[in-house]
């Protein structure tokens, strides 16, 4: 009988992939094997070969932080804590403490090597999208299956995905029905059913059914795409504290040498110390003075929440905005597509002259048909089912938040909101009709040819089902919510109503909504503003923190905004609200401990002639740093 050949993916087991992932660590083992060595070496009375262990020592843990050192010194002309450990390691070998610089250097190297695996947790999640990216698609052309390189593929290609295979490209289902997970950009873990008409990601998961899918956008502008390229920023960029940390530092290090210096030369003469004494307080005061653990404050806690908030489908730009949204005091929330799904329906088709309900539907979906307004979209997609046929109007134009104007078969249409009625004829009864509608919390638009109102037609978009539960977790945190909509008052407040908020601006133009955030600020505070249209985007810009949502919102927006719903969970703002509350807690936490653990080593170094040694001074300093590190990630919970 055959034995099983199991392979063995040798390439985990290389030189330079063992090196790459615990290269530091064996760097410490080997200067913790040539300290021990050393140390019997001198128990054997072989001076000479307890002197060459010990150098091996040196160089082995501390040559890699001495290049850095020496780097930031000639080439930036600044200091770091890397040369002070080297010059406080060289300086207590220089006066015969051998041993105790040998500890420091591989104290000072062992937390290096820890440094390097908490960070490399703390950007484990980070780095697992990366891999969710498909390299290949399976191309369908004229019936016939061809396998290419997903940046092969462009706007209405065909791809087929097999049950189990990772979707290759944005789209939308043209064929088959299956269940499909979707944990990569949503959070959510629970399958979603997908049927022929629903849009699909790349990088998620199909599951029991064959696709087939028709591709809407290119591989460098999927959501999977911009989600890469958005946490690579939010990894680079650092926050003002962390900037002002890393200035702080090069100061700080400065002042630090320089009293080093005096403390090497002023005891003996001031307080009759040894000389021996003195280098060696001096040396302990290098070590412990050194800002590692406040350096270490910020970093690893703002990047542990940028990828806790990447699992759940919440993507920061940068550590500045986990920061900001922990201080926000007030959310602003547009209406349509944010409270709302943004897929409004037609209610009321009512004629005002002697054409037909169908008839005047045709002719709004007419002049609206190029349009890409949701309501807009919903009038056509109306007449699209009634199988009405539409025509194409000419010199379309927007009017900016109101409507539009064409000209459709020789007469000059006007389609919107109220406020585009300044020059048409429209009775008072027309306008106590349209005002029972927004009553009931529609949207009412108007319908104008040559001057004369024609019709109106009603849209009602449905509000969020968890759009209230979230409102009353804000309010429960104390932050006041704002509703910014350029709907009528009495359609702002009926949804506000629905939704359980107080404050509403209603009747906004892109430019009002940008005044309305000011005004909000200027009352309560930082300011989170929540939207997704191409109108939302100044307000966005103009807000202390901009949320954008990513499945449904423009591309506009989500360029202007700070942070990204994935899957428009807005349940999941107060969740990044605290997010960024603990962040914050937990920065300030370990700065005040880092501190506090600087300020003992220095003051029991000075009492009297020292109440500490260079290895406990070395271990309470390069302890405090590995524990603001690991404090920083309790965010990854």
């Amino acid at each position: 009988m055959a034995e099983l050949a199991i392979p063995i993916d040798r390439s985990k087991w290389s030189f330079t992939d063992i090196w790459e992932r615990h290269g530091a660590a064996i760097i410490t083992a080997l200067c913790l094997l040539f300290i021990l060595l050393a140390w019997w070496a001198g128990k054997q009375n072989m001076p000479a070969a307890e002197i060459v262990l010990f150098v091996l020592a040196y160089i082995i843990g501390g040559h890699q932080k001495a290049i850095e050192g020496l780097t930031t010194l000639f080439k930036e002309r600044d200091l770091d804590v890397d040369l002070l450990m080297v010059v406080a390691a060289i300086g207590a070998a220089s006066i015969g403490y051998w041993m105790d610089g040998a500890i420091l250097i591989f104290i000072f190297s062992l937390s290096g090597a820890l440094e390097d695996y908490t960070m490399e947790k703390t950007n484990k999640d980070i780095q697992s999208i990366m891999k969710l990216r498909p390299e290949e698609a399976m191309l369908l052309e004229n019936g016939v299956e061809r396998k290419v390189k997903v940046e092969a593929l462009k706007k209405g290609d065909v791809i087929l995905v097999r049950p189990g295979d990772r979707i290759s490209a944005d789209g939308v289902i043209i064929n088959g029905y299956s269940a499909i997970n979707e944990a990569s950009i949503t959070g959510e873990g629970i399958p979603v059913d997908k049927k022929k008409g629903d849009e699909v990601f790349s990088g998620t998961i199909n599951g029991h059914g064959a696709l087939e899918i028709e591709v809407t956008k290119p591989s460098g502008e999927t959501i999977l795409s911009k989600i890469i390229h958005l946490v690579q920023e939010a990894k680079n960029e650092k926050p003002p504290s962390q900037q002002f940390v890393e200035r702080f530092e090069g100061v700080y290090a400065k002042v630090v040498v320089g009293v080093a210096v005096l403390l090497m030369t002023l005891p003996p003469y001031l307080f009759n110390w040894t000389w021996s004494d003195t280098i060696y307080r001096a040396m302990i005061f290098l070590v412990v003075a050194s800002p590692c653990a406040l350096v270490s404050s910020i970093m690893p806690a703002i990047l542990s929440g940028i990828s806790n908030a990447a699992r759940k489908g919440i993507l920061f730009k940068g550590g500045v905005h986990l920061e900001n949204i922990g201080g926000v005091k007030v959310v602003a929330f547009d209406k349509t597509g944010t409270l709302t799904y943004g897929s409004p329906k037609i209610i009321d088709i009512v004629p005002l002259s002697g054409m037909s309900s169908e008839e005047l539907l045709q002719t709004a979906a007419s002049v609206e048909t190029l349009s890409e307004h949701p309501i807009a979209k919903a009038i056509v997609r109306e007449a699209m089912d009634r199988q009405l046929v539409l025509s194409k109007p000419k010199e379309l134009q927007a009017i900016h938040g109101l409507g539009v104007h064409g000209i459709l078969d020789g007469r000059e249409y006007k389609i919107g909101k109220k406020e585009i009625l300044k020059d048409v004829t429209v009775s008072a009864r027309d306008l106590e009709m349209a005002a029972h509608f927004e009553e009931k919390g529609r949207t009412v638009i108007f319908v104008a040819a040559d001057g004369d109102a024609i019709g109106l037609i009603s849209v009602e978009d449905t509000i969020r089902p968890q759009a209230k539960k979230v409102i009353e977790e804000l309010k429960s945190k104390g932050i006041k919510v704002a509703l910014l909509t350029g709907d009528t008052k009495t359609m702002g407040k009926a949804i506000a109503n629905q939704a359980g908020i107080d404050e509403v601006y209603s009747e906004l133009l892109p430019e009002q909504k940008v005044e309305a955030v000011k005004k909000l600020e200027e009352k309560y505070g930082k300011v989170a503003m929540v939207g997704d249209g191409v109108n939302d985007a100044p307000a966005l810009a103009t807000a202390s923190v901009g949320i954008a949502m990513g499945s449904g919102g423009t591309d506009v927006a989500m360029e202007t905004a700070d942070i990204i719903l994935m899957a428009d969970n807005i349940e999941n703002i107060p969740f990044a609200i605290n997010l960024g509350r603990r962040a914050s807690s937990i920065i300030k936490q370990n700065i005040v401990f880092a501190i506090a653990v600087a300020l003992t080593l220095v003051t029991l170094n000075f009492i009297g002639k020292g109440q500490i040694t260079l290895p406990q001074g070395v271990v309470g300093h390069e302890g405090s740093t590995v524990l603001v590190i690991l404090s920083g990630l309790r965010l990854l919970r």
